[in-house]
């Protein structure tokens, strides 16, 4: 997507040589116009994997799992990373830490919303380390339901995350894959 390239570019901080600032398109505001696009090519490129649910971890996938799910006409489920007063006690849970956040969270979906008879989808923001993933999918995993796809708006390629799942044998789509942001500079891989 050169569009989502050129706003990394032109918005995107880089922080460090490992840290990516998006804040301005992803990680606080959110273009709507481009959140749409994004999800529609991730429905174009998951639109024959049979997918009856997407889900995504609390809060900066949200946006582009809602638009990935409404244009596969299919809901969407976030991982909540708190446990709410009401949240029923046989949740399914994984410890997770996060690299941009410096902690380590539990994130948990409802048994109720998540079957053996669902095809998930995955989508997210950026993965770096995959920590967030990796926990994620052992959710999904103990849920019974089929993992069809991971759909990365951001992968930074130098991190391991993206390799660990694919090297798991799963399918991970991303948007745009930077390279490297070795000396304040964003490279793309492709």
């Amino acid at each position: 997507m050169d569009k989502l390239k050129q706003r990394i570019v032109e918005e995107g901080v880089v922080v460090s040589n490992q840290v990516l600032k998006l804040d301005g398109l992803l990680n606080h505001q959110v273009d709507p116009q481009l959140t749409m696009e994004m999800g529609k090519e991730f429905a174009k490129r998951f639109r024959d994997a049979g997918v009856t649910r997407v889900v995504t971890v609390e809060s900066s996938g949200i946006s582009v799992a809602f638009a990935t799910a409404y244009e596969l006409g299919v809901p969407l489920l976030f991982a909540r990373r708190k446990k709410t007063l009401l949240a029923e006690p046989d949740m399914l849970c994984e410890r997770v830490p996060s690299f941009t956040k410096g902690i380590v969270t539990d994130i948990l979906i409802s048994r109720e919303f998540i079957s053996a008879d669902d095809k998930i989808l995955f989508i997210d923001d950026i993965i770096a380390n995959g920590d967030a993933a990796r926990g994620l999918i052992k959710i999904i995993e103990r849920s019974g339901a089929e993992l069809v796809g991971v759909g990365i708006v951001v992968e930074k390629s130098f991190q391991p995350g993206g390799k660990a799942i694919r090297d798991q044998g799963i399918r991970l789509e991303t948007l745009a894959q930077i390279e490297s942001l070795e000396g304040g500079k964003i490279t793309f891989a492709d």
